[in-house]
Parts: C-alpha cells; structure tokens; sequence
C-alpha cells in the first residue's frame, strides 16, 4: 500500500473540501483530497446546482406573465424536455472531468476512493473494499463529508424505493404524481419545480408549519403560493405506512385513516451527517455523529488539535455558502498554526480566521414561489436569545419599483432591530426576486451598522430596494 505524506488531508471533495485544501495550498502547505463519488459533491451535481436550473427555467416565465405586454408574447407551458437538458448540462452529464482538472490546476492531488481515519494523522483510502493508499498528515486532516437523506423509521418506507433528494434532481421525467414528505426546504422546492413541470403533487408535513423556522407570515405565504400553483398542501398530517410492489404506485396510509397514491414519493424529512462509515472510532469519536467544532473549525472532541470539520457535517449551517465560509476559515487557521502562529487552546488569537457568522448571520434563499428571502434571526429566535427586539413590517408592494416590476407585485418584509443596540438582526422578505437583496441585509447585520448610520444608504429608485427606506421610515427615522 502506497504511503504518502502531506501537510494536510482532507476528506471530501464537495465545495467545502475543496476550499479547505485550496486555501490551505495558498498558504503553502501542500494538500491531498480523498474523493469517493464525483469531484465537486453534493452541491455541484444533486443539490444546490441542478435544483436551481429545474427551478429557474419556472420563475423566469413567472416573471414575464407577471409584467402586461410580455405576457401577451408568452404562450404554452415550460418545455420540460428543454428544461431537463439544460439542468444536465449543467452537471456535466453528472462527469467531473472538469472538477479533476481544478484540482490538478490548484496544486492539490486527489485520491479516489473511500477515506477513512486510521489513527491520529492517518486516513487510509481504499477502492473497491481494498486498501489502496495511506495518507499521513504533518499538520491537520479535514472532515468535508457532508450530509446524507434520512428516511424516517415508517414502515414500509424504505422498502418502497423512495425518491431522495438527489433522484428529484436527477429525474428524466416528470412522475405523472409525486408525493412528497416533508415541508422543509427540499420539500418546497422540489414540489414548486415538479408541480411547474408537469406533476400532480401532493405535499404532506407533519407539523403545522412549512419550514418552521421562518416567520409565519413566510410560512404563510409560502403554503398559499403552492396551492395557487397547484401543489395539494397538507399540514399536520403524518405517515403511517408505505406500500408499494415492484415499481408500481406507491400507497400511504396517513394518520387521518385517509390514503393517497402517487407513483413516485420524495422523502424530503431532513439529512443525517455521513460519518458511519468514516474511522471515527479511532480517534475515540462516535461513529455516524455529527463533528462538534470550534469557531476554528476544530473538532472539540478529538484529541491533539490536528482533527478538523468544514460544512454541513458539523451541523452548524447546512448551507453551501456557509460551508465554502467555514472552510476558507479553516484553511487559513490550519496554514497559521503550521507556522505556530496564537498559543494553542486560546481563541482570542484567532479571531481574525474563525468563523462566527453561523451564529446569528445565516443567509438563505429559498426558491419558491413566492420567493423568501432570509438572513439573521427571527423575531421569535432573538427573544430566545435575550434579545429586546423591535419586529418593523412593510409591504414591498407598496415600493415604487415593486409595480414596475411586476404587475399586482405581492410581497412582504420583516426587519428585526436590536432596540439596545439599535442594529438590524434580522430581515426576512418574501416576494418575486427577493433573494438577490438579501446579500445587502447581510451586509447590515455582519456590519452591525447602526440604523442611523445606515439610513445613510440611499437605495436607487424605483427598485425594489427602496424596501429599505420604507422599513427605516416605519421604524421612525
């Protein structure tokens, strides 16, 4: 077995491992990446990447039927042939050729095959169940192995052969009926793509509230937005039992004694971290858990210091973009300590690298219809946290852009203000194209930049950034 030495390892070789390894290499340390599937992982070919190119293909003739004059050239449906072509294409026929020659290109070598820990600094590779290299670290090893679908515990469920979310994305045809279980999300998105594209689909979740965490008037909109699409929305609604025989219908038998039957069923119910089979039980670490870290992306209960977890297997923010975040500051921490740079076990040291915005300043965007936009907390979560908050409400409808930007424009925001520090915590706004004015609220809140200050920041007019004026205004400045 061929053993080689590098300064640092990581294990995965999503977007977030391979920030880790790049950022690490530009420092000057030389870096090797350990890849199972496809180079550039669960974003770039099942996820974030191919759910998007299904999606836009939808708002953007939602768009143009929204302005009068354009919707009059718009006729027919979406091309839902067309539309999967380019989602393909967009993963590159699910090759990555093109993720092997960035690798080559930025200085890092890639090992295919399964990583596992073998010991402190040790993580063995092997291909097809045979060990085929070992990999020591004089530095760190960084774990970028994500995250897997969980299937709950129904009976009959898993032995339906269930859609995950990476068969959602990777369809060739559209189900005549999907079910969906689970208003998360995944759920969202994918019933607002395939119920565009040409399903009948029926979405059940067993709370009360789609994605629960978002303010009720989001979630409000949100469930109104499906149904006027034509996505059948039952909240408060639980599975029982999944039958299915062969590659037939699919049954559930729900809680309400009443069934429904779809001939493909996505379970979309939320993810598990993908450490099972990872070596944890080496370096003392609970198989299949997930990697409590430090703001310096080191894991807290490994011993020595040299173990590290970047994204969203140490459930921190199971984001994309908060993942390349973590592990550009994981790069760079790893990179300082090699050159002994803050006493070890001191964070202070290590303000400058370590990641912090996943505590309270978590950007998402969701793209439904209507569109949500989310940055910050909630009004409900900064009031767990202490916080004396001020909600401020307003209409993006009423702003001059947003009936330019479309006819009969339906949108909402929450601002929510820290009144002791009278800084923006949080902003919420749901409406046509509202994801592209998240990044400002961002910005705000990362900037802790005070209302007075920031009612300096005169948005253009007439777009539909004039939101900003109008919720300063109503907040009395």
């Amino acid at each position: 077995m061929d053993e080689r030495t590098y300064d640092v390892v990581v294990i995965g070789a999503g977007p977030t491992g391979e920030n880790v390894a790049e950022r690490a290499h530009q420092g000057g340390l030389s870096a090797a990446i350990v890849e199972a599937e496809l180079v550039g992982g669960e974003c770039s070919y099942w996820a974030c990447i191919p759910s998007k190119a299904l999606l836009r293909p939808g708002a953007a003739l939602a768009e143009a039927k929204a302005v009068r004059g354009a919707r009059e050239a718009v006729t027919g449906r979406l091309d839902t042939a067309e539309v999967l072509a380019r989602r393909t294409s967009f993963v590159e026929d699910w090759k990555d050729a093109g993720g092997e020659e960035w690798l080559a290109g930025a200085g890092i070598d890639l090992f295919r095959g399964r990583g596992r820990l073998a010991g402190e600094r040790r993580v063995v590779v092997t291909r097809d169940g045979t060990p085929a290299a070992e990999l020591v670290a004089r530095h760190a090893v960084a774990i970028a192995t994500g995250t897997t679908a969980a299937i709950p515990d129904i009976p009959g469920l898993a032995e339906a052969s269930p859609w995950i979310s990476r068969n959602a994305t990777g369809a060739q045809a559209a189900p005549p009926r999907l079910g969906i279980l689970g208003g998360g999300v995944v759920g969202c998105e994918m019933a607002t793509a395939w119920s565009r594209l040409g399903s009948r689909v029926t979405l059940l979740q067993a709370g009360d509230r789609l994605i629960p965490a978002l303010e009720p008037f989001a979630s409000d909109a949100l469930k109104a937005g499906l149904e006027a699409s034509g996505v059948r929305v039952r909240t408060g609604v639980s599975t029982t039992r999944v039958q299915r025989e062969g590659t037939g219908p699919v049954t559930l038998d729900l809680a309400t004694g009443e069934t429904l039957t779809c001939d493909e069923l996505l379970v979309a119910t939320g993810r598990r971290p993908a450490t099972a089979d990872l070596g944890l039980e080496t370096v003392g670490l609970e198989p299949g858990s997930w990697l409590a870290v430090d703001d310096t992306l080191r894991v807290t209960g490994a011993g020595g210091g040299w173990l590290y977890a970047a994204g969203d297997v140490n459930h921190r923010a199971l984001l994309t973009h908060m993942g390349k975040y973590q592990a550009r500051a994981c790069g760079d921490v790893i990179v300082a300590r090699s050159k002994g740079e803050g006493p070890a076990g001191d964070p202070a040291p290590w303000s400058r690298f370590a990641a912090t915005a996943d505590h309270a300043i978590v950007p998402q965007v969701i793209f439904t219809e209507p569109e949500i936009g989310v940055v910050g907390l909630s009004e409900a979560e900064a009031g767990t946290r202490g916080l004396r908050v001020r909600a401020v409400d307003y209409d993006i409808n009423n702003v001059s852009g947003a009936g330019l930007f479309a006819d009969d424009y339906q949108g909402h925001a929450r601002m929510v203000v820290d009144e002791d520090r009278r800084v923006v915590v949080g902003m919420t706004m749901v409406g046509m194209a509202v994801g592209e004015m998240v990044h400002a609220a961002t910005i705000a809140i990362a900037g802790q930049v005070p209302l007075e200050r920031l009612w300096h920041a005169v948005p253009c007019f007439p777009t539909l950034s004039e939101i900003w004026l109008r919720l300063l205004e109503t907040y009395g400045l």
